[in-house]
């Protein structure tokens, strides 16, 4: 068993629940506005650059 999941596999598993690229979004802004380090620490764990978190966090 693999100890991380890409960003690839995780949209994929929000796809298959319905949920589209808005959504994802706003997903993705109430958890940086309800948890910031939270969020930093989630997208690390997807092994993202720090680059693109960044830019995923500005958004």
């Amino acid at each position: 068993m693999k100890n991380k999941v890409t960003v690839e596999e995780w949209v994929k598993r929000f796809r298959a629940i319905g949920l589209d690229d808005s959504v994802m979004h706003k997903w993705h802004e109430l958890f940086e506005n309800e948890n910031p380090e939270g969020h930093q620490s989630f997208l690390e764990w997807l092994g993202l650059p720090a680059e693109r978190i960044r830019e995923i966090r500005q958004q």
